[in-house]
């Protein structure tokens, strides 16, 4: 089987990918399984959301996936508060910038089945077959089946097999912690606000969700130390519960009313990844190319913006030059270096600056927040960046 771009990976990041690319007149595959959702069940939510930026949420728009997505399942982010560990603040909303709104809070089971829909109506081939090996320079799957392609796209996730059978290497750096996500019922609205708070046992974000029968709905993200999540991942449910509601009381002093947990917890390590973006005939985008801190919620924006630039760079490629051609691969590589590296050192900066208890440290950045929340002109620079 030939194809002038076979992307590996069936995930948020490779439909993505095949359809940016189609959408350019690209031919492309793509390689994986096809991932089973269930119907939408009204009063039950994907455990895992993502806060989708402007930009992200122009691409998915053009994509013909955005429509797709039921709008009783989208929340708006309108505000944003962030609590320092020292009593620093800082407050943003979109009214300051002359916006509708931050961002919107997507689960990522919606935005899938929004993409295999696009990508079904697009008429993309799709090999429902396992990645398995690189024979050569061609891909092989679990079944057998060879696929020649002049491009291949690692899209499949932060153990990507095809960039470890290319031979691509990951600089990870593990944070020794770990992040819970799991949704609650508030007793006090949410208005639309996300809530994020820094504190010495790690970051807590509370994020705005559609309301449910049982009142108004945050989604927890909250990044702690490993020995903690552990003990808290091994709570009976029952126990978990009234735990939960306990430590979340006093870590936002009450800031939504009593927090009733209404999903599983789930847990996830958190680490910091780096890699050289391509390789002969290969790219990589979203988790098999970097990996952040997710206290900025960023990650699959960096990915969606690795999928707007290598579309668009392919799809403008001199009519010589193949898509895996070196020098388009290259163009690549810069087009993304600046985007990833402000968003690693934002991330990462952020992560090691609130892990030091030091006392001169806690209130310099506390102090930091008081001063930006003071300056309407860094307020508006800071939102605008996030929206790209």
């Amino acid at each position: 089987m030939k194809t002038s771009i076979a992307v590996c990976g069936t995930g948020i990041a490779g439909l993505a990918c095949a359809l940016a690319l189609a959408r350019r007149g690209q031919q492309a595959l793509l390689l994986g399984p096809r991932p089973t959702l269930r119907p939408a069940d009204p009063e039950t939510y994907h455990p895992r959301v993502y806060a989708i930026s402007l930009a992200s949420q122009r691409l998915l728009a053009s994509l013909g996936a955005w429509d797709l997505m039921p709008p009783a399942r989208l929340a708006r982010v309108e505000a944003m508060e962030i609590r320092g560990d020292a009593g620093g603040r800082l407050n943003l909303s979109a009214w300051q910038s002359a916006q509708q709104e931050l961002a919107w809070i997507v689960e990522s089971g919606e935005i899938e089945r929004a993409l295999i829909q696009a990508c079904q109506v697009m008429g993309i081939p799709w090999v429902a077959e396992k990645f398995s090996s690189l024979d050569h320079g061609v891909l092989v799957t679990d079944h057998g089946t060879r696929i020649e392609a002049d491009l291949m796209i690692a899209a499949d996730g932060a153990q990507s097999s095809l960039r470890a059978a290319a031979g691509l290497a990951a600089d990870v750096r593990p944070y020794g912690v770990t992040g819970l996500v799991a949704h609650f019922t508030c007793a006090l609205p949410h208005q639309g606000v996300a809530l994020q708070w820094f504190r010495a046992d790690g970051v807590l974000a509370l994020l705005p969700m559609p309301d449910t029968r049982d009142g108004p709905q945050v989604s927890m993200v909250w990044s702690i130390k490993e020995p903690l999540a552990n003990e808290l991942l091994a709570m009976a449910p029952e126990a978990l519960a009234a735990e939960l509601a306990l430590r979340l009381a006093g870590a936002t002093e009450g800031r939504l009313g009593a927090l009733t947990l209404r999903s599983p917890l789930h847990g996830f390590a958190l680490t910091l990844s780096q890699t050289p973006m391509i390789g002969p005939r290969i790219a990589l985008v979203g988790d098999a190319a970097h990996r952040l801190h997710p206290l900025a919620g960023q990650g699959l924006n960096l990915g969606l913006g690795d999928v707007q630039a290598l579309a668009e760079i392919i799809g403008t490629r001199e009519p010589f030059r193949s898509a895996g051609d070196p020098l388009v691969l290259r163009r690549y590589r810069r087009a993304r270096a600046e985007p990833v590296l402000a968003m690693r050192l934002v991330t990462d900066g952020l992560q090691r600056l609130f892990d030091v208890q030091a006392t001169p440290v806690a209130w310099l950045r506390n102090i930091g927040l008081d001063l930006v929340e003071r300056l309407p002109f860094v307020k508006r620079q800071l939102i605008d960046g996030a929206s790209r």
